[in-house]
């Protein structure tokens, strides 16, 4: 075998440019060069005319030669858009390489059939091997041994995840093979995490999408979000892996405020978005065995199940029935329950809770915290909501007393606690009390958006208010503390929850 040149090291973010059309292309490049991206993947086979875009690359990297391209022209047989041979293939990536490419991806269906041209790429450039499948995660231990049999620098293989162990298996190859180069990702919501860890873990590269343009892969994020938000630069192998057990698990804020807690903290670690169905929980606990995670916060729909597979239950969480938090410890999993201390919390600032009046608005999991909360602070507690039979057992549990929606209204407390999800986007024109509120402390848990209806009339009738982001707050302030054993830097994550619901708010007027 011929000897290959030794060629620097290859980026550590590509940014995938998969266009219809080489102006869109090129705009799209030149945005990506001048935000100081450096590595840039040139999909070829999306253009009517790969040759054409092969010239377009190679003026681009005149007026950009610190640039590094990847020309991919991937044939329809295999998930690409090129419906050329073979041969008109591959002189169209040997034309790329004489154009400035640095490297080329070379599909195994292609790469094994000729692998005596292939060898001819890889002589002047990096050659990379790639696999896909485009429906769940096989066994990957026979991919990899598939794909070396033909020489190549760095081999690439892409799977989907369905659920959380298929993104596992995708990070721990590249762990587990030190010594073979390769590039490993799971598409797919559920495997979003393997484009922020797969680097520290061996990969030798990540994928992103460029910015305002939908990627060429589900799951794909921007290269601003994967430096910024998850420091994919920044974080070692060493990192503490942390992140939110969610379904749906999109819209959380977590991510924002956790890691920017982390940055603030100058902490080696990373805090991601974990898609789990409501059904895949004890593959979720291989999951977070395997990778290791040292800690998680849980929301909708987990926040109850998930007792069952825990090893130690706080007995405040016990009581309420509810886990938001769990940490590792010992190799044993810990779970606590921060909601009810955000809600007393922020209450007590206005006033005092002991013999303090208060009507709650609901009867799950937020309910039984809150009532929890204020019941333990000395606070007679009162429960109204939709399901009479539920409300009477909520209240029996914790010592409070149902009222009748009609009730309710014609009366009077200290505060009164919304803990429902009325009133959340994208259903923020409504509100779960009309008229004159009962109360002089107005508390709503709902924080997107950022100022509900109900907080809107609150205001405007003259009450205190406390909106759900300052529940938030005091809840992932606890969790820092539990996960580090640090104090939270809670200006830092104030501001990070603002900045992400301004811009989700921006975003959803779109």
């Amino acid at each position: 075998m011929s000897q290959v040149p030794q060629r620097r090291p290859l980026p550590r973010i590509c940014i995938a440019l998969g266009l219809p059309d080489i102006p869109r292309l090129i705009e799209q490049a030149t945005r990506e060069a001048e935000a100081g991206e450096n590595f840039l993947e040139f999909r070829l086979d999306y253009l009517p005319d790969p040759v054409r875009g092969v010239e377009a690359m190679a003026k681009f990297l005149k007026d950009y030669p610190t640039c590094s391209v990847l020309a991919t022209c991937r044939r329809h047989q295999n998930h690409g858009k090129f419906n050329g041979s073979i041969d008109e293939q591959l002189r169209i990536l040997l034309l790329a390489i004489d154009q400035g490419a640095r490297a080329v991806d070379v599909e195994i269906e292609t790469a094994e059939i000729v692998p005596d041209r292939c060898a001819e790429l890889r002589a002047r450039a990096h050659l990379i091997i790639s696999w896909h499948h485009f429906e769940t995660t096989p066994p990957l231990d026979p991919v990899i041994r598939r794909m070396r049999k033909v020489p190549a620098d760095i081999y690439k293989v892409v799977s989907t995840s369905r659920k959380p162990t298929d993104t596992g298996r995708i990070l721990t190859a590249a762990r587990q093979s030190p010594k073979i180069p390769l590039v490993t990702l799971a598409m797919g919501e559920c495997g979003f995490p393997s484009r922020v860890l797969s680097t520290a873990l061996g990969s030798i590269f990540s994928y992103a999408a460029p910015a305002h343009v939908q990627g060429t892969a589900p799951g794909q994020v921007n290269a601003r979000q994967m430096r910024t938000l998850y420091r994919i630069d920044k974080f070692t192998k060493a990192a503490k892996i942390f992140g939110v057990v969610a379904d749906p698990v999109r819209h959380s804020i977590s991510p924002q405020v956790h890691n920017r807690a982390f940055q603030s903290r100058r902490m080696d670690a990373v805090y991601v978005p974990l898609l789990v169905n409501q059904n895949q929980l004890r593959d979720f606990f291989q999951f977070a065995e395997e990778l290791p995670l040292s800690g998680f916060s849980v929301t909708i729909p987990h926040k109850r199940r998930i007792l069952r597979y825990l090893d130690h239950v706080d007995p405040l969480a016990r009581r309420i029935g509810a886990v938001n938090t769990v940490v590792r410890k010992a190799g044993r999993w810990r779970g606590y329950n921060t909601d009810a201390d955000a809600v007393s919390g922020p209450l007590a600032k206005l006033i005092k809770l002991p013999k303090a009046t208060a009507l709650i608005l609901g009867n799950g999991g937020a309910a039984r915290g809150a009532a929890c909360a204020l019941v333990d602070a000395g606070a007679k507690v009162f429960i109204s909501g939709r399901n009479a039979d539920r409300v009477r057992a909520l209240a029996r549990a914790v010592g409070a007393e149902a009222v009748s929606h009609e009730v309710a209204v014609a009366s009077h407390y200290d505060i009164l606690i919304n803990a429902t999800p009325v009133g959340m986007w994208p259903h923020q024109d409504e509100c779960p009390l009309e008229g004159q509120l009962p109360a002089d402390i107005v508390f709503d848990m709902v924080y997107n958006p950022l100022e509900t209806l109900l907080i809107k009339n609150a205001k405007e009738q003259g009450k205190k208010v406390i909106p759900g982001v300052k529940m938030f707050i005091e809840q992932a302030v606890k969790q820092f503390e539990l996960w580090t054993g640090e104090s939270a830097p809670r200006s830092a994550m104030e501001t990070a929850a603002m900045d992400a619901l301004q811009i989700r708010h921006f975003e959803q007027k779109l």
